[in-house]
């Protein structure tokens, strides 16, 4: 091999370590900020999980602010929340096989779109802050309205309650809740 070669390809492995060694770092302080979150639910023989990264809200407005309304967002921070089902469940009005999906939402002052996708996105954005999800791949969608709470929750929040069953989403002063049976 010559010399200029073994050098080029010195090089491109020297940015290679260097970018991807500089991508752990983004990651580890993006969620430092916003820490991982499971939660799961078992109701007989289903197991339903969420993992998520909880934003803080920091002073910030953050409905029709941060998270614009009218707008795909990837409902948290970092990677795409994923929903976990081990036993088909009904998400609002639709049945939904077992499996595991990505949850967006499409927040509004009064209404709130709470989608299933089939796809799993790695960081949830494009390097241009749009949201990854394609609407091809969506397999339900359920309308909630919006629930004011007092006071403000300063963490992102995603819990299920049981009776009735639901999903609840709350962040600043807003909740919402998504039927499940």
């Amino acid at each position: 091999m010559s010399p200029k070669l073994r050098n080029l390809l010195i090089g491109l492995l020297a940015v290679v370590v260097l970018a991807y060694l500089g991508l752990q770092l983004m990651q580890h302080n993006t969620k430092r900020h916003s820490p991982e979150e499971v939660v799961k639910h078992t109701a007989g023989e289903r197991v339903m999980e969420v993992r998520y990264s909880r934003p803080y809200k920091k002073g910030r407005a953050i409905f029709g602010g941060l998270v614009p309304y009218d707008q795909v967002w990837r409902t948290g921070a970092n990677e795409a929340t994923t929903f976990t089902t081990s036993a088909p469940v009904r998400f609002g009005d639709v049945r939904v096989p077992a499996g595991t999906y990505t949850l967006w939402t499409i927040p509004g002052p009064d209404r709130w779109k709470v989608i299933l996708n089939s796809r799993r996105y790695g960081w949830g954005v494009t390097w241009g802050g749009v949201a990854s999800r394609e609407a091809a791949y969506d397999v339900a969608q359920a309308t909630v309205p919006v629930q004011r709470q007092q006071p403000p929750m300063e963490q992102f929040t995603i819990a299920f309650r049981n009776d009735p069953p639901a999903l609840t989403l709350a962040w600043d002063d807003v909740r919402v809740q998504v039927p499940l049976e």
